[in-house]
């Protein structure tokens, strides 16, 4: 049973209405935010009307704002501009859905100042107006907008889409445009496409900067952008319309060879039950020469897989599956190959599948995969046969992999984690020392557990040899004092 000093709403319904109103005031002091969230619920007790009014004002306000917004005030924007989309979609919109479609076409005008005067790198703003984007679709059914409207609204929001806050809205409002307003959005694009563009002077040409080909001239830059608009519109708007031709029109002929557009190509064909066309496009694609082990995304194998499979082509899909795993140790394609086996089959092949990962040059690629898989022992032996091959480089899967061995392989987990911290102190990675001390608090806490170092250094050997080797670096020991 909680006790009565617990926050959650029965301890703080027992202080009673006066009492909350109190604290509510005397917490919102000085708190702009907070005083803006209770003004936005005292208008909707009201009705949905007043918080219509105090939306649109604050709406209004935003958009006056000149103020450069850091990223230490980034958050408190955020949750202002979450609360007005929120009540937008919520209150409002149940209650008026015109006013409501109207408020949320002002909300997206403000994207283009509110990206221009903020710091949004860790990508806080960006989901709110892709998230108000997409509620576009549900508002404008809801308030059965016109479809010529709003096919009117949609082609003047996507060519002045400037941070990609328009991304998908055809998508999104495919429903209620229906066919007339895809229709019109459709032959106002191809307009936009036709529209003579004449280019200026040599004198009145703006410079904005220097490529590996030369100067990049302002004009250029909106002539791509007007090229791109036209394009992926098309494209979004054949989707709806359900045209893979159209769709495919879109692309050049050796375009259409490259392999994630042909699997792009394949994949709408095949919905459409053309299977024999979806292998001819297939087909036709380059495919991509390996750079060795990276993260790789599998678009156009996976198509070739789909398509195999429509054809009923199964053993063939099965080895596009396993040349997947060879090429990038995929885990996920290793998997989808067992499944497919019979019975007993997968166990002798999945031990195969292990050796040779086991066995890869690539070895971080190697021990990722087994990690995940996952078999540790396999991946212990991995580590304690060619841990001074590791990079300590690759911190996104050596951090896993330590976690994952310590428990069980405290000594493979201590050799993952020095070679990051040797990484770290080698390479002078300053910004990398304070993870480089954890590491080295986790091996003396691991090394308890080790019975037997064999040829690897022990710990306090190899303590002393890096205050040897890296004593001077006392930023790095200072974080260990």
């Amino acid at each position: 049973m909680a006790g009565t000093t617990t926050l959650n709403a029965k301890n703080l319904e027992a202080l009673g209405a006066e009492r909350l109103a109190a604290l509510l005031l005397e917490i919102s002091t000085g708190n702009a935010l907070a005083k803006r969230r209770l003004r936005m619920e005292l208008a909707g007790a009201q009705s949905p009307a007043e918080l219509g009014k105090e939306v649109r004002k604050r709406l209004a306000a935003i958009g006056r704002s000149r103020s450069f917004v850091d990223w230490q005030g980034v958050k408190s924007l955020a949750a202002d501009l979450e609360a007005q989309r929120a009540a937008i979609v919520g209150s409002i919109a149940g209650d008026d859905p015109r006013e409501a479609l109207e408020l949320l076409w002002r909300f997206m005008a403000l994207a283009s100042p509110v990206f221009a005067r903020c710091d949004d790198s860790n990508g806080v703003i960006s989901p709110i107006f892709h998230q108000a984007c997409d509620d576009l679709g549900s508002v404008a059914v809801l308030a059965k907008a016109a479809p010529a409207t709003l096919a009117d609204w949609a082609f003047d929001a996507l060519v002045a889409n400037d941070y990609g806050q328009f991304d998908g809205l055809i998508s999104a409002l495919a429903k209620a445009l229906g066919a007339e307003g895809l229709g019109r959005l459709k032959q106002l694009m191809i307009d936009l496409s036709n529209r003579k563009v004449e280019k200026p002077a040599t004198k009145d040409r703006i410079k904005i900067g220097y490529g590996s080909a030369g100067p990049i001239y302002e004009d250029e830059i909106a002539e791509s952008s007007r090229i791109g608009t036209v394009k992926l519109a098309l494209q979004e708007i054949a989707d709806a319309q359900g045209d893979v031709d159209a769709f495919i029109a879109q692309y050049e002929a050796e375009t259409r060879k490259v392999p994630k557009i042909a699997a792009e190509i394949a994949l709408r064909l095949l919905a459409a039950g053309r299977m024999d066309e979806a292998w001819v496009a297939v087909e036709a694609a380059v495919e991509r020469k390996s750079r060795g082990w990276d993260w790789p995304d599998f678009d156009y194998e996976d198509a070739r897989i789909e398509v195999l499979e429509a054809l009923g082509r199964a053993d063939d899909a099965q080895a596009v599956r396993w040349r997947c795993f060879e090429r990038s140790l995929s885990v996920s394609h290793l998997r989808d190959y067992l499944k497919k086996l019979p019975d007993f089959e997968d166990v002798e092949a999945e031990e195969k599948a292990l050796d040779y990962a086991k066995n890869s040059n690539n070895l971080i690629g190697a021990l990722h995969f087994l990690v995940s898989w996952p078999e540790l022992n396999r991946a212990t032996a991995l580590v304690m046969q060619r841990c001074k091959e590791l990079d300590g480089d690759h911190y996104e899967i050596l951090s896993p992999a330590a976690d994952a061995l310590a428990a069980k392989h405290p000594l493979a987990a201590i050799l993952v984690l020095r070679a990051m911290i040797d990484f770290s102190l080698t390479k002078n990675r300053t910004s990398r020392y304070k993870h480089a001390a954890r590491h080295l608090r986790d091996c003396e806490s691991l090394a308890a557990a080790v019975v037997d170092f064999g040829t690897h250094e022990p710990h306090k050997t190899y303590v002393a040899r890096l205050r040897l080797e890296h004593g001077r670096k006392s930023s790095f020991w200072g974080l260990l004092a």
